[in-house]
């Protein structure tokens, strides 16, 4: 059938005077933004380059053909979110772990509906910055989960996570059943003989999850850092 690209987002496409342009661009090179994303050089003409960083088939119209190779019931899905610093990072680690179906992420456990994320950076909301995620019990459990978690974050650090510092940067597992419960207890015992400090992950039931812009949804990923499933590539935070 025939589906639209994403929207063009015109924030995202930049006219430079050609004398501060870099010599010899040319139309479809590729280039590398000081904030990490890439873009494509879309006009080049004696005065001026135009710069464009949207996905290439933005705004464009494609004729796809689908094969159902596989059905699976939403009700084999399973739920869980975490917090572990900056989500950024947490994001792209969970989108790369087989069996993780969906991830996003968001705000969680504040005190106020629908924060932005300058509210949320105040520090005045309450909300942890958090990732939540779908994924299929039958090929990655909830325990191998939490071993992503674990190896994305200090645990010891509290309200902090290295340079970002605030309670929106705090750790947090937020369970949806008794299950996810009892085995995160399990797992910060034993997480907890990895470090001489005290293990000050927190561990709370789930409540709403408030999605975060649109910007910051795979924002590495957008950054141009692999999310392929299984993928090894240190990641990188930058922002």
């Amino acid at each position: 059938g025939i589906i639209t690209g994403p929207i063009v987002n015109n924030d995202l496409i930049i006219t430079v005077p050609i004398e501060y342009a870099p010599e010899g661009l040319k139309l479809n090179d590729i280039v590398q933004l000081s904030n990490g994303l890439k873009a494509r050089v879309s006009q080049v003409t004696d005065k001026e380059v135009v710069i464009d960083a949207n996905a290439p088939l933005a705004g464009k119209k494609l004729d796809i053909t689908m094969t159902c190779i596989d059905r699976k019931s939403i009700s084999t899905l399973k739920r869980a979110t975490f917090a572990a610093g900056c989500f950024w990072g947490l994001e792209l680690a969970f989108q790369r772990a087989k069996g993780v179906v969906y991830t996003a992420v968001g705000y969680t456990h504040g005190k106020i509906e629908n924060p932005t994320y300058e509210q949320v950076c105040s520090g005045k909301t309450g909300h942890a910055e958090a990732v939540t995620l779908l994924y299929q019990p039958e090929v990655i459990s909830y325990d191998e989960l939490l071993q992503i978690f674990w190896k994305r974050h200090n645990p010891t650090q509290l309200n902090r996570q290295g340079n970002d510092i605030g309670t929106q940067y705090r750790g947090g597992i937020y369970y949806y059943d008794d299950e996810q419960y009892q085995t995160s207890l399990k797992s910060i015992e034993i997480e907890q003989l990895n470090h001489k400090d005290k293990v000050v992950t927190e561990v709370k039931p789930s409540t709403k999850f408030w999605l975060a812009e649109d910007y910051h949804q795979q924002y590495l990923e957008k950054g141009g850092q692999y999310s392929k499933k299984l993928s090894t590539e240190t990641i990188r935070c930058y922002g």
